[in-house]
């Protein structure tokens, strides 16, 4: 029987709306004397791309603010179809920039690190502010039929849009970056109907939430792969189930690995909303599992958290995700930039390392 496409969507352009960290990511390959990329990052940010690369109508809810750092974002969403009717909240605010730096480990295995201050000046780089709850009350009644809201920020509006759209039969999908404040984590956790975090973040919150928990919870290993729990029906176990790894057949990056991996979750499992969700049985909630998995293995092979998205045509994206969904193991090939240096783009983004103005006539 031949497998049906992973990427197919029964209902056409659902809807996603999602609020939490909306970023501009600045990756440097430190090895390699190229000018850094430019993309939008962030857990929220990059889930909303790529659900829009995969066909869906993705609305972020943020407080862009029209600086330098948020004009790049805003370019960049655009680019791939994301909506920005509820990106521009007020009061706005500067836009969060984080430093992803690509290193090699004495091993020489490719790795990654972030950091939040900025490489010229060494003072502190604009980091997140949640949306008010005010705009969210104001925001809620205009956004019409959303099947799924993600959040990965605790905050009183990613609580009240929760809700909101949960009455209007929305899948809750969190993502936790964190512990943040007790009770708001507390009460996000307890209405969200899929968790997913990564077994590092687990450390910041394990015990600290009480009764059962959410229908479908997941647990990211690294390169071990995953495991899960399934309480979508009542009839199922409820102890973990592990999943391996996809094999990467050319790391050069891990970072957004997670981000594609709940982006391919939605993808196969909340298209049709909560409802549909509750009638998923076992076997489809691995399915989906695996095909996340896939497309976290796919972007390994590109620097960034969304590279592979500006390296290949969507044809050839679909082909390789297939490829490794079948274990072809087919290699992926390598992007080129054009050179550059670091300096000039932190004279344009960082807010406080911006050449001075002069008053030299032309």
């Amino acid at each position: 029987m031949r497998r049906k496409d992973p990427f197919a969507l029964e209902i056409q352009s659902p809807v996603v709306v999602g609020t939490g960290l909306i970023a501009l990511d600045v990756v440097i390959d430190v090895d390699a004397d190229h000018h850094p990329w430019l993309w939008t990052g962030g857990t929220c940010g990059n889930l909303m791309a790529i659900l829009s690369y995969l066909g869906w109508k993705t609305f972020p809810v943020c407080r862009l603010n029209g600086d330098d750092a948020s004009q790049l974002v805003e370019k960049d969403l655009i680019r791939w179809g994301v909506h920005l009717d509820f990106a521009k909240l007020s009061p706005g605010s500067r836009t969060p920039i984080v430093v992803q730096r690509i290193v090699k480990t004495r091993s020489g295995l490719p790795s990654h690190r972030f950091s939040w201050t900025c490489p010229n000046c060494g003072s502190w780089l604009p980091g997140y502010q949640p949306v008010l709850a005010s705009a969210a009350r104001r925001i809620a009644s205009q956004i019409r039929g959303p099947k799924v809201f993600f959040m990965d920020r605790v905050s009183g509006a990613a609580l009240i849009l929760a809700k909101t759209f949960i009455e209007r039969g929305a899948l809750v999908f969190f993502e936790p970056s964190g512990f943040g404040a007790t009770h708001l984590f507390k009460e996000a956790y307890g209405i969200a109907h899929i968790v997913k975090y990564s077994h590092e973040r687990a450390k910041s919150f394990h015990g600290a939430v009480e009764g059962k928990g959410p229908l479908l919870e997941i647990e990211t290993l690294g390169d071990e792969g995953l495991r899960y729990r399934n309480r979508i029906c009542s009839v199922l176990s409820d102890g973990w189930k592990c999943l391996d790894a996809c094999e990467v057949a050319e790391l050069r990056d891990a970072a957004g690995a997670g981000d594609w991996c709940s982006a391919g979750i939605i993808h196969r499992l909340a298209y049709r909303g909560l409802r549909g969700f509750l009638q998923a049985n076992d076997s489809q909630v691995k399915d989906a599992l695996r095909f996340g998995q896939a497309l976290a293995a796919w972007n390994c092979a590109y620097a960034g958290a969304r590279g592979g998205m500006y390296a290949v045509d969507k044809k050839t994206f679909r082909l390789q995700v297939q490829g490794i969904i079948s274990k072809d193991g087919s290699k992926v090939p390598r992007q080129e930039v054009p050179n550059a240096v670091v300096r000039k783009t932190f004279e344009c983004i960082c807010p406080r390392c911006a050449p001075a103005p002069t008053n030299k006539q032309k």
